[in-house]
């Protein structure tokens, strides 16, 4: 939104209903993918909940875009956790036989698999191959588009513990998808 998001925030608090819906389309995407790759049976109920919280407390909000992002995203999490304490286990996401097939070609580039996957089923397949922990830092850095920092206080970590997760994930991600690459 650049430029506009004040007015547009300042809008959505006086109760206006497209400001609100601007706000919903900007975000709604990225926190729909975040929950479908952790919790994918309950994603869209996952989501509609943080809206209602925003919704709720979208008076209390100081901040600029991306402080908005990351206060969405903050709820998104609180929300999550919130799910997996009800169900009582961590949620299993069994990857089928053969979900990667469509994404390997003889070129095999990260850019090829990332074109050919939608963002739903790549975050999907990130999750699947990652802990819990790196999933969702991977999950917040690049759906969401948050900092280090943003992802350390949604999470209750370290910045370094964060870069360290990211690191680690990366480097298991490009294992996994090497790994499928060579027994193909």
């Amino acid at each position: 939104m650049g430029e506009r998001f004040f007015s547009v925030l300042d809008a959505a608090r006086a109760g206006d209903e497209w400001a609100f819906a601007q706000l919903y389309r900007d975000l709604n995407a990225p926190l729909l993918r975040y929950f479908a790759a952790q919790a994918p049976l309950q994603a869209e109920d996952l989501a509609s909940e943080t809206w209602l919280g925003a919704a709720r407390g979208l008076g209390s909000f100081d901040g600029d875009e991306a402080a908005f992002r990351a206060w969405l995203f903050t709820i998104a999490h609180r929300r999550l956790v919130q799910h997996w304490r009800s169900v009582g286990r961590n949620p299993a996401m069994p990857v089928v036989p053969g979900t990667f097939d469509h994404i390997l070609s003889e070129a095999d580039t990260e850019r090829e698999a990332m074109e050919s996957m939608d963002p739903m089923t790549a975050s999907r397949a990130i999750a699947a191959a990652l802990p819990r922990d790196q999933a969702q830092v991977v999950l917040l850095r690049i759906l969401a588009g948050l900092s280090v920092e943003q992802v350390a206080t949604i999470l209750g970590k370290r910045p370094g513990t964060v870069r360290v997760l990211q690191h680690r994930a990366l480097r298991r991600l490009a294992d996994v998808f090497s790994r499928e690459t060579v027994t193909q």
